[in-house]
């Protein structure tokens, strides 16, 4: 019998990145969908969850540099937001994605500003 069956050797520890991306929907439900007064628990929600989806991509390999998957994230939930304030009466969901997505952005240039060294 193997001592480790089931282990492959490529494998040596396991990503923090699901219990981060469980925290994060939990946060944003409780945060957006429960009242106004939460909505900075919604906020931190969203950007826990696009932290995870881009730490994801790191971790896997599909990018090589945070900045543009965070600039990528943070305009799709800033657009999804905005949309929602636009069309719809959905003010909270609206500015909850809205901000946690300008977040984002900023994070990204920041990221960019210190891998070029001007930081």
């Amino acid at each position: 019998m193997e001592e480790q069956s089931g282990l492959s050797e490529q494998y040596r520890r396991a990503s923090p990145w699901p219990v981060f991306v469980a925290l994060g929907l939990v946060l944003t439900e409780f945060g957006v969908f429960l009242g106004k007064y939460l909505l900075p628990v919604g906020i931190g929600g969203v950007l826990l969850l696009e932290t995870s989806v881009v730490g994801i991509l790191r971790e896997s390999g599909y990018v090589d540099s945070l900045w543009p998957a965070s600039l990528g994230m943070g305009a799709l939930v800033s657009g999804v937001g905005v949309a929602l304030l636009v069309f719809t009466t959905r003010l909270n969901r609206g500015i909850a994605l809205a901000g946690a997505g300008g977040i984002a952005i900023l994070a990204a240039i920041a990221f960019f500003c210190y891998e070029r060294g001007y930081l």
